[in-house]
């Protein structure tokens, strides 16, 4: 049983935890992730390792609630215990030898971006992070990015906190500026990193992108993160998450995620009625 350290609210809809799991955090890099089980009945599902602190023991994962487990998963308090925490799994982010990298975050995505922008800063190298969203009131993890960040845009939507605008608008301007990039890592929705690589690829500046977001069960065996790499098929799971962006399908990515959100929607319907029963 692995325990919960330690819950925080980011925001209506994000929740940070640090669990108890030594033998993860001895060996977590950033871009790898976790799949765990909230009970004996609960249904595997992957997170990102957010962080971890080897000294302590502890893992941290920042997960948006969207779908029954996450929805379960947030009901969950300090002391209580997670049935199974599995990882670290994936291949970890390739960040060694870089000087010079702008790192682009965008909503829960920057939950993933946030540790690879701390490696980096740990490993010397300059840091640009520009991170994006909708609103004032769901930025999350702003003062750690700034402690691990040479140069720090924020950007929102409607211009409620940071600059108005999207990220491919502040990394445009940074390139205009003159800024020179050894390589550009972008981990948010699909359709931000789709557009962030169709800037990128204007100026030839090598861009990775983690293709979390349409992971699955974690292990290949269910095919919902399919992807197509240049040419070939992958699996975000087994294969990356880490992927060149010049060279990923985003449309076909996007029209295969966009399939399970009817039944994720029921799944976390079906949850909360649950949920409100007990409580009656």
């Amino acid at each position: 049983m692995y325990r919960i350290a330690k819950k925080q609210k980011l925001n209506a809809t994000v929740t940070l935890m640090e669990i108890e799991a030594p033998l993860i955090a001895k060996k977590a890099e950033p871009g790898q992730f976790i799949i765990l089980r909230v009970n004996e009945e609960g249904e595997r599902i992957p997170l990102t390792v957010s962080d971890f602190d080897r000294e302590r023991g502890t893992v941290t994962i920042i997960f948006q609630i969207v779908g029954a487990t996450t929805e379960k998963l947030n009901h969950l308090e300090e002391g209580d215990c997670l049935q199974d925490f599995v990882g670290p799994l994936g291949t970890p982010s390739h960040v060694e030898g870089l000087r010079k990298v702008a790192v682009v975050g965008g909503g829960v995505g920057c939950a993933i971006a946030y540790p690879i922008a701390k490696k980096l800063h740990q490993l010397g190298a300059e840091v640009h992070s520009i991170v994006g969203f909708r609103n004032e009131e769901l930025v999350i993890l702003e003062e750690q990015f700034r402690e691990v960040s040479d140069r720090f845009v924020l950007m929102t939507d409607d211009g409620s906190c940071g600059e108005k605008g999207l990220v491919t608008n502040a990394l445009q301007k940074l390139i205009d500026a003159g800024e020179q990039y050894d390589e550009v890592i972008a981990i948010g929705p699909l359709i931000m990193m789709k557009f962030v690589v169709r800037l990128t690829k204007q100026y030839n500046i090598k861009t990775v992108v983690s293709m979390n977001p349409i992971m699955i069960d974690g292990t290949g065996m269910c095919g919902g993160c399919r992807l197509t790499v240049g040419g070939k098929t992958k699996f975000a799971c087994v294969d990356g998450p880490d992927f060149d962006g010049f060279e990923v399908d985003f449309d076909e990515a996007m029209a295969r995620s966009s399939i399970y959100k009817p039944f994720e929607r029921h799944a976390y319907e079906e949850a909360c009625h649950l949920f409100e029963k007990e409580v009656r």
